[in-house]
């Protein structure tokens, strides 16, 4: 199966224009709040109509602009979790789950159904339960199973662990993670969470301010983010303008240096990225003299402050990532980084 999207909507002085092509698995959409991800699926779903554009869902025209299709939602088969979940909260949950099956009209199936999405979810026990009764993360239990009850041909999860605290947001996610691949059919997953999107996201397609960039892989996307926002959104500590000196080699003025970089540099570079852990005293290659001006404790290891040499007032201090035994280790007086790990930005 394959989800074609190619849209545009305006929304006030707000434009949306993505275009993506999944080819099977789970598709992230990653971007900061505001960006346009929920709006994507809103219309994917039928619940927003766009202004122009093409969806198709494996051959289904779900909206055409041209030609004057636009399929009500009930008609595209999508499963849609909203961020609330929205349960209906004078239901139980076995009401709940089984407003998934309104369409199976045979009693003893409905019934086989039902069990056999509660003990998937590992939701036994909690049928007469309403959901001011049960906790967050099984309320989004309830919900995507009454999602996957009505066995639709596309699953959409809209920042699905965001009210969830840390510990229990992992655990689902884990779990999520099965379920999706049993699940076996296009799914989109709208995140912020960087997290969230190495995790679950076999691919990710970054949308900045209404646009949408052409999907990658997810291990590409975090090793070439290519954007200031994606890189910040993947982790990236450290960002600077830069300007390009060579097909590899930049200079970063604000730093009051040069670096070599694996990747080819094309016209139209604005910054560089380079990830906290990647710095390294051990470093042959871009190695400049240092000087260490702070620390931050985190759980499991050490932020290092550090500034170069030669480096402009007017910028921040670099990030230097560290476990905790090596603190000391990294005090030396210069740090280089591998050019595989100098990323060249555009925009």
């Amino acid at each position: 199966m394959s989800l074609f999207v190619d849209i545009q909507k305006k929304v006030g002085k707000f434009n949306l224009n993505v275009a993506f092509e999944t080819n099977g698995g789970v598709l992230g959409l990653l971007g900061a709040s505001g960006s346009g991800k929920s709006m994507t699926l809103k219309c994917v779903a039928g619940v927003e109509k766009p202004d122009r554009g093409r969806i198709a869902l494996d051959g289904v025209t779900f909206f055409d602009s041209e030609r004057g299709v636009n399929l009500r939602p009930q008609e595209r088969r999508v499963g849609y979790l909203f961020q609330n979940y929205a349960l209906f909260p004078h239901m139980t949950v076995r009401q709940n789950v089984l407003c998934g099956l309104r369409r199976e009209r045979d009693k003893p199936q409905r019934e086989r159904v039902l069990r056999e999405i509660l003990d998937l979810l590992g939701l036994p026990g909690l049928e007469e339960r309403r959901p001011s009764q049960i906790s967050g993360g099984q309320q989004q239990r309830v919900a995507l199973a009454r999602i996957l009850a009505g066995k639709p041909n596309l699953l959409m999860l809209d920042e699905p662990f965001n009210a969830l605290d840390s510990h229990l947001r992992g655990q689902l996610q884990v779990q999520t993670r099965r379920l999706l691949g049993e699940y076996g059919k296009e799914t989109l997953i709208v995140t912020h969470d960087r997290d969230e999107a190495y995790r679950l996201c076999e691919r990710i397609v970054f949308i900045d301010e209404g646009r949408g960039a052409e999907a990658k892989k997810t291990g590409e996307l975090f090793a070439n983010p290519e954007s200031r926002q994606a890189a910040y959104l993947t982790g990236c500590k450290n960002v600077e303008d830069a300007r390009r000196m060579g097909e590899y080699e930049v200079e970063v003025p604000l730093w009051g240096v040069r670096l070599r970089t694996a990747l080819p540099v094309r016209d139209g570079l604005c910054a560089v990225a380079a990830r906290a852990h990647s710095f390294t005293p051990d470093a042959a290659d871009n190695r400049y003299p240092v000087r260490f001006t702070g620390e931050m404790e985190e759980p499991f290891e050490t932020i290092l402050h550090f500034r170069y040499e030669s480096q402009s007032p007017d910028s921040p201090d670099l990030w230097l990532s560290v476990s905790k035994d090596k603190r000391n280790d990294a005090r030396t007086g210069a740090l280089g980084i591998a050019p595989e790990d100098v990323m060249p930005l555009y925009r």
